[in-house]
């Protein structure tokens, strides 16, 4: 797997957003603002998408940066769910979104129509396509992630300064990895457009936009960064 610019800035923009959420927890030590739910999805996404690490080794940085996300994207739920006094603090009343029922199963059945379609498992054994519908699921769950984390801010609408930072570098992240999935289709022997994962990168990047709008007016004001309350 071949790496360029747009690959590695996206890289290097997931990576700061996790280890300013894990400082903003260390440092705050607590978790108000924080969805549990958006990082058990992204917990999920990662232990689905990288079953390859059993299998397949494409290179130290790619298996270092696979451990990575999942090891960190668990140290989040942990500290959440069990670290005290940062467990206190987590406010479920506000963290509502209904991730199972509308998240998890319909990407899990969007995932099974599309292997369907497109064929794409055709000839591989049973364990091959396990693989092949789970890296689907990923990329159907990734897209929609955030979504839980989006709301809880707008209802708390006072965005914490590193909060705010990660949900920007996180945005940021997916925005440079769909210009990578693009330069490699036309640059990269061997590797094609892929329209699901395009799809689901711009879904996930617009989910981002009035987040961004926002981020960016706080940081030209210089004030403290909320979001508008819902009409």
């Amino acid at each position: 797997m071949s790496m360029n610019i747009f690959r590695l800035c996206g890289d290097m923009s997931h990576v700061f957003s996790i280890l300013v959420l894990l400082l903003r927890l260390r440092v705050a030590k607590n978790a108000a603002g924080i969805s549990l739910r958006t990082h058990e999805l992204f917990l999920l996404v990662f232990l689905t998408r990288y079953t390859d690490l059993f299998t397949t080794y494409y290179g130290i940085y790619n298996s270092v940066m696979k451990v990575l996300y999942i090891l960190s994207t668990g140290a989040i739920v942990y500290s959440i769910r069990a670290q005290e006094p940062i467990c206190s603090t987590y406010d479920k009343a506000q963290d509502t979104f209904r991730h199972v029922e509308f998240a998890i199963l319909p990407c899990a059945a969007l995932a099974i129509i599309t292997h369907v379609i497109s064929g794409e498992g055709a000839g591989l054994d049973l364990f091959r396509t396990i693989q092949e519908l789970l890296w689907v699921f990923s990329i159907y769950l990734e897209s929609v992630a955030i979504l839980p984390q989006l709301i809880v801010l707008q209802r708390f609408r006072e965005v914490e300064n590193l909060t705010g930072n990660y949900i920007f570098f996180m945005g940021a992240y997916r925005a440079l990895y769909i210009v990578n999935w693009v330069y490699r289709a036309y640059y990269e022997p061997g590797y094609r457009h892929h329209y699901v994962v395009y799809f689901c990168g711009v879904l996930q990047t617009a989910l981002y936009v009035d987040f961004f709008y926002y981020y960016v007016m706080s940081k030209r004001r210089g004030g403290r960064f909320s979001l508008p309350t819902q009409a």
